[in-house]
């Protein structure tokens, strides 16, 4: 391809979000009307179609990019006032990368559900909102703008509560979708005061500029301490942190095929902002050291709930809120390139394991892992698919997330050695839980459940298969662009310690989920073990704290509302009812009676007023 056919793609990058939005537009044909004469594959077939086309616009595009300084430009949205709200555009190799990411899994996640959904009559709902969410994370790849990330993220936040209530006949959808919604404006609502408070400091809203601010910013330390908790707290929130995580449980309640996507691109989009924010964080000290200590307790807390749950959705959840906590770690710690490449490998690797997972389930009608087990030898194609993909979460050589960890490793070694152990630590967990997720299912012997369970048809098998693939040739792609750490500059012995807690925890989990221990596993402690699979008691402290609290200040308002605020235009209402019933009996419907009142009330208004001036003259 040419430069010049190059250059053009770059300069119609804008264009990327609208083949989604498009789709969407589209979707909504198949609607019940329609559908019942078409059947409602065609949503989904448009959609696919719209998917690709952005793929191979971004694809075109990035040579045109690559190594070279980013473009930016503007779209004039209001002007009034003085106010300029002007949606500043990025188009750069590290934009359109993350457009084919999310372009590139949602084509695969709605192949995915092409065959997941095969007897569903939703397709119209679930693919349009599909679209919605590709074309709002394209859109904020590329906005470039504080004020529109904000708007971009309220807009993924609507499409997250329809998309988990995609069936929404049943009741426990219906719950997690209404309460993934209101954590996550928990979350937002802070965020919002954090996009307004920082426009007086800095006099923009453009990540760019803010971060050429940020390096001779003289602002008040206190103001700059609750400006950045603010801004934390929306992205808290979009990655299923500590104490806004209770969200992501919540909507596993939604198709397989969603989770896909969910579980790894859409939870990094608070990760997305976060790094775009890092300069402008690290004003404040305090605000940095709350990242960390955000991400180190929920990666460290995360990462031991998922070992002690029994539904595949929950273990999944929880394993994604503890590799954001170790991304919230890294950019909290001024490692934002690392943070980055973290993001890239997880979503690739991530998506092969729960695809993998999903096919087991949509066969096996059941996702609780006590009623699994000895599929390797009847879906060996999801077996290999599933360790591709926990091949490249954990930090195993010579796979993408090996060196996305032994990157951050390596930054906090020297100046941070107390978090490079909690990254060893976590990592060491996570691959102790991929492997007891392995062992549950692929290992020892069949259930009931599992008995009949051959592979899924091609659109299930296909995209698994492709994602297990990406993930063990991202290393390849990565070293082809030059974007792989260079080993001759790496703390090798961080590499060994790296390496040994990745085997240490999949040959722990292979030893005790496959040897000769009892199950299901007991703790030593059952305090211990509840408080493990009772996510730390953190639903009954959210519904006694928060949930309380809102409940009794509730019940405060209705009271005051129906006895005070109603009480008291009841009594006026009373008032003039019983007023009006009383002055009812003296009408007698004579005129020349209705003037005299009228002539004596005057009179005795005149008497008054003159009087209080003659008093007031001193004549009386």
């Amino acid at each position: 391809m040419t430069s010049s056919m190059a250059q053009l793609f770059v300069q119609s990058a804008w264009l990327i979000p609208c083949y989604p939005l498009l789709g969407m537009i589209l979707s909504t044909v198949w609607f019940p009307s329609i559908t019942r004469l078409t059947g409602p594959r065609p949503a989904g077939y448009v959609n696919l179609v719209m998917t690709a086309l952005a793929f191979f616009h971004a694809l075109l595009a990035f040579p045109g990019v690559w190594q070279q300084a980013p473009m930016y430009s503007q779209v004039t949205w209001l002007q009034v006032a003085g106010l300029d709200l002007s949606l500043s555009l990025e188009v750069s190799a590290l934009t359109l990368g993350a457009i084919l990411l999310v372009t590139g899994i949602n084509f695969l996640s709605q192949l995915y559900a092409v065959g997941y959904l095969e007897m569903d009559w939703g397709w119209a709902r679930f693919f349009a909102l599909l679209a919605l969410f590709e074309g709002g994370m394209c859109a904020l790849a590329l906005c470039d703008s504080l004020f529109f990330a904000y708007m971009i993220l309220e807009i993924l936040t609507l499409g997250t509560y329809l998309l988990i209530g995609l069936w929404f006949n049943q009741s426990m959808v219906v719950t997690g979708a209404r309460d993934a919604f209101l954590t996550k404006r928990v979350g937002d609502l802070f965020l919002l005061m954090g996009v307004l408070a920082i426009f007086p400091l800095a006099g923009t809203w453009n990540f760019s500029e803010l971060a050429v601010w940020a390096q001779t910013a003289e602002v008040d330390p206190k103001a700059m301490t609750l400006v950045g908790l603010a801004l934390i707290a929306g992205p808290m929130g979009k990655c299923a942190q500590f104490p806004l995580h209770l969200w992501l449980d919540e909507a596993m309640e939604g198709a397989f095929p969603s989770t896909v996507l969910r579980n790894s691109v859409v939870v990094a989009v608070g990760a997305w902002v976060l790094v775009k924010l890092q300069p402008v964080l690290a004003l404040s000290h305090t605000v940095t050291i709350a990242t960390i200590t955000i991400g180190a307790l929920t990666a460290v807390g995360a990462s031991l709930i998922a070992i002690a749950q029994i539904d595949v959705k929950r273990v999944l959840s929880y394993l994604a809120s503890a590799y954001m906590g170790i991304v919230f770690m890294a950019v909290g710690s001024g490692q934002t390139e690392a943070a980055l490449l973290l993001l890239l490998t997880y979503a690739v690797a991530i998506s092969a394991v729960i695809m993998s997972c999903g096919s087991i389930v949509l066969n096996s009608i059941t996702q609780n892992l006590t009623q699994l087990g000895g599929l390797w030898s009847r879906r060996p194609v999801s077996g290999l698919a599933y360790l591709a993909g926990a091949a490249g979460v954990v930090a195993l050589p010579p796979f993408g997330g090996f060196w996305a960890m032994l990157e951050l490793i390596d930054g906090l070694w020297a100046t941070h050695t107390g978090l490079a152990v909690i990254v060893l630590v976590v990592n060491d967990l996570i691959a102790f839980g991929l492997a007891r997720l392995f062992c549950l299912m692929f290992g020892n012997q069949a259930q009931p459940m599992a008995q009949r369970s051959p592979e899924n048809l091609w659109p299930v098998t296909l995209p698994m298969v492709v994602m297990g693939a990406m993930a063990l040739h991202l290393p390849l792609v990565l070293q082809s662009l030059d974007l792989l750490p260079s080993w001759a500059l790496l703390d090798k012995n961080a590499a060994l310690l790296l390496i040994w807690s990745s085997l240490s925890g999949l040959v722990l989990g292979a030893i005790v989920y496959l040897g000769p221990i009892a199950k299901p596993i007991q703790l030593p402690s059952q305090a211990l073990q509840n408080l493990f699979a009772y996510d730390f008691y953190t639903p009954r402290l959210y519904r006694s704290s928060v949930v309380g609290s809102v409940d009794v200040i509730s019940r405060i308002i209705d009271w005051g509302d129906r006895y005070i605020v109603d009480g008291l235009v009841n009594f006026v209402g009373v008032s003039s009812l019983f007023g009006g019933e009383t002055l009812k009996y003296g009408n007698s419907g004579r005129t020349q009676s209705y003037v005299l009142t009228i002539a004596i009330g005057l009179t005795l208004i005149i008497v008054t007023i003159a009087w209080s001036l003659l008093i007031n003259l001193n004549v009386l």
